[in-house]
C-alpha cells in the first residue's frame, strides 16, 4: 500500500493507492475528516501557489512500446472522476444541475467547434454552430416574450459574461450614466463597474435581500443630472431575492427618469429559466421597459461546461462599435472573440429534450422540496428564511468548517443557504437534515455555545436565536 497526499491550491486530498489491486485499478478513499475544521480567511497574497503533484511530464523516450503515460493518466483521471462524483453528490450551496446526461454528443469531443463573431454573421470558419445558436436564442425570445426580428443576443461563457456585455451596451448608450445595483447583487457587477471605469452607487436592501426603492429614490434624486443604468438582480445570489421591475420603473418616473434617459439590465442567472414557469411570478419579459437580459445554462439547464444567454433590443447592439473583422468574415459584436461552439449544441439538446412542460415539473419540484427544506429546519429549531418563488433556503450558518465543506454550504457571515436545483431528492436533503440536527446537538449541547443572531441578514421574524424566541 502507498499513500500519495495530491495537493493542489488550497484543498489538500489524500488517496490511498492500493498498486496491487486485483484488476489494476486505484482504492480511492477521500477523507472527510481532512476538510477544514476552521473558518478560512482568504487574503491576496497569502493564498500561496504550493506544490501540486499533478505535474506535467514528459514521455520516456520509449513511452510508445511501454504506454506508462497513458497509463499514468488513466490512473490519475480515475482518482479524480472518483473524487468529482463524490463531491457532486454532496453540493448542496451551490447552482449547479448536474442532472444530465450528454452521451450522445460524445463525438462532438472530436471536433474544434468555434462561434467566433456575430452569431448571426457566418464568418470564414466552417466548423461552428451557429444554427444552434440561433435556434437556442430564438426560444429565449419566446420566453422572454420579443419577437425574432427585436432582438440580438449570443451564447455566453456564464452569467458574468452576460453582466458584462449588458452593462456595456448601457455604458456606451450613456457614457455619462451611473450604475446603480443593489449591495446584494452578484459581484461580477462590481467588477464590471471597475473595468469599465463607471460610477456606481450600492443601494441598500430589505431584509429579504430585495433592492430598497426608498433607498434607491434616494439616490436617483441625488444625480438627477446622470443617466441612470439599472441593474436588476433576478434572484439574488445569496438569499434568491427578486427584485422588483415594475417598482423599479416607476420610482425611475417617479424621480423625473423618461424612457430615454435609464438602461435596465436584468441578471437572471437563475431564477430566469425558473421565473416564466410559475403562474404567480412577475413576469421577465422585453414587453416591459427592460434592455437586457442574461441567464446562465449549466445552473438550471445544467451543463458539463459553464455557458449562458445575453438577449438585448436589437436596436442596442448599434451602441457598440461594430467593427468588421476582415480575417475572420465576421462582425466584433460579442465580449469574447472565440467562442465555444459546443454550449450552443449542448443546450440546444437539453431543451429539446425538457422543452417548457418538463422545466415547468422541475421547477415546481424544486420549489415544493425548498418548502419541505425550510419547515424541517424551522422544526429543528433552525432560523431560517425561504424567499417567496424562491428555491434558495438561507438558515443560521453551521458552528464546524467541517460541516459546511463536506456539504459544499455557500455561507456569508452567519449566514448559509442551500439552492434546491433539479438533481436533488427528498432522501438527500434528509441526510442532510438528520446530519445538522445531530451536529448542532453537539454543538450547543453545553449551553455555552448559542446559535447566533441572524435578525440582521433574514429578518427578527425567521431569527429563532435565544433572543428572538
Amino acid at each position: 500500500m502507498v499513500l500519495s497526499t495530491v495537493v493542489c491550491g488550497s484543498t489538500n486530498l489524500a488517496f490511498e493507492l492500493d498498486h496491487n489491486h486485483t484488476n489494476g485499478t486505484n482504492v480511492v478513499t477521500a477523507k472527510k475528516e481532512q476538510s477544514y475544521n476552521v473558518r478560512k480567511e482568504i487574503a491576496l497574497g497569502w493564498n500561496k501557489h504550493t506544490p501540486c503533484s499533478l505535474d506535467i511530464k514528459e514521455p520516456e523516450v520509449n513511452d510508445e512500446l511501454t504506454g506508462a503515460t497513458e497509463a499514468y493518466m488513466a490512473d490519475v483521471l480515475a482518482r479524480y472522476t472518483d473524487r468529482w462524483l463524490e463531491r457532486t453528490k454532496h453540493n448542496l450551496g451551490y447552482q449547479l444541475n448536474s442532472d444530465f446526461n450528454y452521451d450522445a454528443l460524445g463525438p462532438l469531443q472530436r471536433l474544434s467547434i468555434n462561434n467566433a463573431g456575430d452569431p448571426f454573421i457566418a464568418g470564414n470558419y466552417g466548423v461552428h454552430s451557429r444554427d444552434f445558436e440561433v435556434g437556442v436564442l430564438d426560444w429565449f425570445a419566446r420566453l422572454w416574450e420579443i419577437n425574432k426580428n427585436e432582438y440580438w443576443g449570443y451564447v455566453t461563457s456564464g452569467g458574468t459574461e452576460g453582466n458584462l456585455h449588458g452593462l456595456l451596451i448601457g455604458r456606451e448608450m450613456f457614457p455619462d450614466g451611473i450604475l446603480y445595483a443593489s449591495k446584494e447583487a452578484h459581484y461580477s457587477v462590481f467588477k464590471v463597474a471597475r473595468m469599465y471605469r463607471m460610477n456606481c452607487v450600492k443601494v441598500e436592501t430589505l431584509a429579504s435581500g430585495v433592492i430598497d426603492c426608498r433607498d434607491l429614490k434616494k439616490c436617483l434624486l441625488n444625480n438627477k443630472d446622470k443617466p441612470a443604468i439599472m441593474n436588476m438582480a433576478i434572484g439574488t445570489t445569496v438569499k434568491g431575492a427578486i427584485d422588483d421591475i415594475d417598482l423599479v420603473v416607476q420610482t425611475l418616473e417617479e424621480c423625473g427618469f423618461p424612457r430615454n434617459r435609464f438602461y435596465i439590465h436584468c441578471d437572471a442567472a437563475l431564477f430566469g429559466l425558473m421565473l416564466p414557469f410559475l403562474n404567480q411570478a412577475p413576469h421577465i419579459t422585453f414587453k416591459k421597459p427592460i434592455d437586457s437580459v442574461c441567464v446562465s445554462g449549466h445552473k438550471f439547464v445544467g451543463t458539463p461546461m459553464p455557458c449562458g444567454v445575453q438577449m438585448i433590443r436589437i436596436e442596442h447592439i448599434n451602441a457598440l462599435a461594430r467593427t468588421n473583422v476582415e480575417y475572420i468574415a465576421t462582425m466584433d459584436t460579442t465580449i469574447m472573440g472565440s467562442r465555444n461552439g459546443q454550449a450552443p449544441v449542448f443546450l440546444w439538446y437539453a431543451l429539446n429534450r425538457k422543452g417548457y412542460n418538463g422545466l415547468k415539473k422541475e421547477v415546481q419540484n424544486c420549489l415544493i422540496l425548498a418548502r419541505y427544506l425550510k419547515d424541517r429546519l424551522r422544526e429543528a429549531g433552525v432560523s431560517v428564511m425561504l424567499n417567496e418563488l424562491s428555491n434558495t433556503v438561507v438558515f443560521e450558518r453551521p458552528q464546524d468548517e467541517e460541516f459546511i465543506r463536506y456539504w459544499q454550504l455557500s455561507c456569508q457571515g452567519n449566514i448559509a443557504h442551500v439552492i434546491v436545483m433539479p438533481n436533488m431528492t427528498k432522501k438527500t436533503l434528509d441526510t442532510f437534515l438528520d446530519e445538522l440536527v445531530e451536529e448542532r446537538w453537539i454543538w450547543f449541547k453545553d449551553g455555552k455555545n448559542q446559535p447566533p443572531c441572524v435578525a440582521s441578514d433574514i429578518g427578527k421574524e425567521n431569527c429563532v436565536c435565544p433572543l428572538h424566541i
